[in-house]
């Protein structure tokens, strides 16, 4: 079962040590990445792949549309556990155009417990829908929702005790929104990044 995926692995594993006899001795030591990642489940964003950084140097949390739900306890973990443990400087919520979370949230159609862990992009689309609706063309439409879902998950993040204890404690941590093209494989900053509790009032587009 699975022999290629095995076979792929220590291929990977030689190649790796080829080129670094002590990479994997100094991976057994510790991580001290200086990133965080959230980003979406979807195949097609490798986190690492995307920002060029090896195992180790990007600490990564996925779900289906990059979401950062604050009742959430699974993401709320690895929030607290990055900020407080790994000291990370940087959170960078990362969303992708063509996102099928995204487009499911609001398509009408029922799927089950995906629809409710979806409703927060629903409630963005409310919140946005003259902006959205006065778009024409669908595609532009949703690629919009996908920098508006991005930026309401900066704000969650931004808001968050964890982060906010942190600033109060002089840490130094920004917050920042990306948006992934999955045609040309580039990142799109949204300009969106916080720094600080007083960053929170000027964020527009949340």
């Amino acid at each position: 079962m699975l022999d290629h995926l095995k076979t792929n692995n220590r291929a990977w594993a030689a190649r790796m040590v080829a080129g670094d006899a002590d990479f994997f001795r100094r991976l057994e030591q510790q991580q001290a990445p200086e990133y965080l990642w959230i980003g979406c489940s979807d195949s097609r964003v490798p986190a690492n792949e995307i920002v060029d950084l090896a195992p180790g140097e990007l600490f990564v949390h996925r779900n289906v549309a990059n979401l950062a739900p604050p009742q959430d306890a699974n993401y709320l973990s690895v929030l607290q556990y990055a900020v407080d443990a790994l000291k990370v400087k940087h959170v960078i919520v990362v969303g992708h155009y063509g996102c099928g979370g995204v487009s499911a949230a609001i398509d009408g159609k029922r799927r089950g417990l995906v629809d409710h862990w979806l409703h927060p992009i629903r409630e963005v689309f409310q919140e946005h829908r003259r902006e959205l609706e006065a778009i024409g063309d669908l595609r532009a439409r949703l690629e919009r929702l996908c920098e508006l879902n991005v930026i309401r998950q900066v704000r969650n993040v931004a808001s968050d005790v964890i982060v906010q204890d942190a600033w109060v404690r002089g840490q130094q941590i920004r917050v920042h929104g990306w948006v992934y093209s999955l045609g040309t494989g580039l990142v799109k900053d949204l300009e969106v990044t916080m720094e600080s509790a007083a960053d929170l009032e000027g964020l527009t587009g949340a």
